[in-house]
């Protein structure tokens, strides 16, 4: 059994510009004027790219033999009691466990 990385790892927002507050005051215009393109691509990404754990837990849950903990927002499988049964790779909804063979 391989835990892919299963940390929960942030990336700070990409700041939204917005308008000074005189230019508020001076008309109506938009107040957030969004990201420019690098931003919102960077943002995309922030949001989008991580398809690794997101702390549901339900390895943890579902595993008969508890051989499954979370230290530190990290996954931690114990091999001294693991079975290899597999329902954790199959309940997690984002692919972050794998079966893999013993070498």
């Amino acid at each position: 059994m391989k835990a892919n990385d299963c940390r929960v790892d942030t990336i700070r927002r990409y700041p939204e510009k917005s308008l000074a507050i005189t230019q508020r005051l001076a008309g109506s215009s938009l107040v957030k004027l969004g990201f420019d393109e690098s931003a919102a691509i960077g943002e995309a990404k922030r949001c989008l790219g991580n398809i690794l754990c997101k702390s549901c837990d339900l390895c943890r849950l579902f595993c008969p033999d508890l051989a499954i903990t979370r230290n530190e927002n990290k996954i931690e499988i114990d091999d001294n009691y693991c079975k290899g049964c597999g329902i954790c790779a199959s309940i997690c909804p984002k692919g972050a466990i794998k079966m893999v063979l013993e070498e």
